[in-house]
């Protein structure tokens, strides 16, 4: 892969770590039960905490993919750095996925005998999400075993 294509891909990372970053700040602003709260009630929120939380793996998957693509760019692609930048984003996806869902069936049993709101988009993303860090996961689980096979004697060397 030429080194354009991976700083690139690169700053299309950290263009994607920076999005979700504004994200994380304005979307509880902008919700609908924190439009009359104050700024600490919103971020003292036990569930807008969780998210905080649960995005670390997001972020460490995201450093994690920055770090391979330079081993990609400095032509370590077979090197054992790759493969253990590779495993650590499948565990991240691992527990993404495990904590959205724990996300969704806490949103399931809290909201389901109220009436006033609909717990459905928040259960469908939650599932959409999950679908994702389950590819990504396994994506990442048969790169990692492809450059272990391709790679063993530069590795073993």
């Amino acid at each position: 892969m030429k080194k354009s294509s991976t700083v690139f891909l690169q700053v299309v990372v950290v263009l994607i770590g920076i999005v979700a970053l504004v994200i994380m700040i304005r979307f509880p602003l902008t919700e609908g039960r924190a439009t009359n709260l104050d700024l600490f009630s919103i971020y003292a929120d036990p569930f807008i905490i969780y998210g905080y939380l649960s995005s670390i793996a997001f972020f460490v998957a995201l450093y994690q993919s920055f770090k391979l693509l330079g081993y990609i760019g400095q032509n370590k692609i077979f090197s054992l750095s790759s493969v253990k930048a590779l495993r650590n984003i499948k565990y991240c996806a691992i527990v993404l996925s495990v904590l959205i869902m724990i996300a969704a069936i806490y949103i399931r049993v809290s909201f389901n005998g109220n009436a006033d709101d609909d717990p459905a988009g928040f259960i469908a993303v939650s599932i959409v999400a999950t679908f994702i860090s389950i590819v990504v996961a396994t994506a990442a689980a048969v790169f990692g075993k492809t450059l272990l096979k391709k790679g063993s004697h530069l590795i073993i060397l």
